[in-house]
């Protein structure tokens, strides 16, 4: 697909303070945004799509590395794998409990968190953790993730709820930035709107919804519920 957008592209300064943004997202001033380290995976690394409980494809849906499911032992649908699948059994079991850590690792990171809230959509942000009380959407708009140069650069998004993209939405890297070093901390459970273009890995607490058309380099991770897919491509990213 192609990254484009109409939408008008504001840019996010980790050292000034910025307020009054129509799409609704605040901003707390700090000094200095903290480099933050990547979130080990451990063995949830390997697979691009991982549940607890069932994977469910509506549709034709290709799955660029390994996938697994565990305790459940449910994979359903039409799925393209071209790694491993592992319903239940101790890889995915492995997984699942190294997910839990790097979930819970992410969670806790706290040092230069720049405060978000509502829309991304129509962003330009740069490395750095970005945390939410509540939920977070891409909408209105694409989310573009610029590592200015630094092909090392970790960006972490801490939320309380709930994140969505609406259809159409894409998040686009600038600068050297990587999907491997995008981390999407999901406090309940994550839904990709139709068509939409996402990077990076989700870490969602309960469930993990990919609908008709998207496309995500990176990874969907579920702690405690299901995963639902729809004629969807989920490629793991380049290390």
């Amino acid at each position: 697909m192609t990254n484009t957008t109409g939408s008008k592209i504001k840019t996010l300064s980790v050292w000034g303070l910025i307020t009054g943004l129509s799409v609704g997202v605040m901003f707390v001033r700090h000094d200095a945004t903290a480099a933050q380290a990547p979130v080990s995976l451990g063995a949830a690394a390997k697979f691009a799509v991982l549940a607890a409980t069932t994977i469910t494809s509506s549709g034709a849906t290709t799955v660029n590395g390994n996938l697994g499911a565990s305790p459940g032992t449910a994979v359903t649908g039409t799925l393209r794998v071209s790694g491993m699948i592992h319903a239940g059994g101790p890889t995915a079991a492995q997984a699942q409990g190294d997910l839990t850590a790097a979930y819970k690792a992410a969670a806790g990171r706290t040092a230069g968190a720049l405060t978000v809230a509502g829309n991304l959509g129509g962003l330009t942000l740069t490395p750095g953790l970005y945390k939410s009380t509540s939920s977070l959407e891409i909408s209105s708009g694409d989310l573009t993730l610029d590592a200015r140069g630094d092909t090392n650069a970790v960006f972490i998004f801490q939320m309380a709820s709930t994140l969505t993209t609406t259809a159409g939405c894409q998040v686009i890297l600038s600068g050297g930035a990587k999907a491997a070093n995008i981390y999407w901390q999901v406090g309940s459970s994550a839904t990709l709107g139709t068509v939409s273009v996402f990077k990076g890995n989700i870490l969602a607490s309960t469930s993990i919804t990919v609908t008709t058309g998207a496309a995500v380099e990176g990874r969907v991770l579920a702690r405690t519920a299901a995963i639902t897919l729809d004629t969807a491509t989920i490629t793991l990213p380049a290390p």
